[in-house]
Parts: C-alpha cells; sequence; structure tokens
C-alpha cells in the first residue's frame, strides 16, 4: 500500500517515508528531503545488492516492526553493519562504515508513490578510503 507524505512541521523540508524488505516483517520510516541524493556506490558489496541509498542521521531513523528478524553481516573492517530480513533477505538499510551516527536507507525499499524526485551520484568504493577523504558531503550526510 502507498504511503502517505507527512510534511515536517518545523520548516525543515524534509518529510516521513515508510517502507520495509519484500515480505512486509521489517518496516521502518525516515524523515529526509523529499528530492533524495542518493549514492551508486561500486564496492565490492554493494555492486552485488546493486545498493543504491541516502543516508539520514540515526534521529531520522525508526524501525517500527520486525526489528527482531533482523541479522548483520560484516566484513573487511567490519564498521558497516548490513542489516537484512531473516525471512526474505532484503536489505532495506544499514549502519555505513562513512556514517556510523546515522543509516543508509535503499531507495527501492522505500513505499511507492512517496518520492518525487531522485539525484544519483556515483562513489568509488573500490578505492574506499581515497573516496571519502575527497568527497565530505557524505559523511556531512548523517549531522542534524
Amino acid at each position: 500500500q502507498p504511503s502517505t507524505v507527512y510534511v515536517d512541521m518545523d520548516g525543515s523540508g524534509r518529510v516521513k517515508y515508510t517502507g520495509g524488505c519484500h515480505c512486509g516483517a521489517v518496516r521502518f520510516e525516515v524523515w529526509a528531503p523529499v528530492d533524495l541524493d542518493v549514492i551508486d556506490c561500486n564496492c565490492s558489496i554493494c555492486v552485488k545488492k546493486q545498493n543504491r541509498h541516502f543516508i539520514v542521521p540515526e534521529s531520522h531513523f525508526k524501525i517500527t516492526s520486525g526489528e527482531a528478524l533482523l541479522t548483520t553481516y560484516t566484513f573487511n573492517t567490519h564498521q558497516a553493519k548490513h542489516t537484512f530480513c531473516s525471512v526474505c533477505g532484503v536489505q532495506s538499510f544499514y549502519l555505513p562504515r562513512s556514517n556510523p551516527d546515522g543509516r543508509g536507507i535503499a531507495v527501492h525499499c522505500l513505499d511507492p508513490g512517496t518520492v518525487r524526485r531522485v539525484n544519483i551520484a556515483n562513489f568509488d568504493g573500490q578505492n574506499w578510503e581515497k573516496s571519502i577523504e575527497k568527497d565530505e558531503s557524505i559523511r556531512k550526510m548523517s549531522k542534524e
């Protein structure tokens, strides 16, 4: 079912999105701009999962159901926490290495009918350390 767009009354320009995994067991809500700036990363895991995501501060994200059904996968530095539904296997969100104080939200897991526009920026995750140093805007995405 399509979600409803709610305008943030503090004038910040954020709206409330809802979304979840394929089976519907894991659900979440997130406050983010009406036009989403999405990262298309080419690191090994993002390529395999086609993980195009946007980042928000942790305070703008809430799991509304299914938290007990989440499973976490880590690799390499083990800083990123790739959470996915243990029932259907879909990763709707994760804790990014670049922003441990935020959440990376998979734009394709938002409920249909709420996103006005998606702006996609490529990120060279195959050269993560060099790329994150060059692009300071990513680390700022999880700040209030």
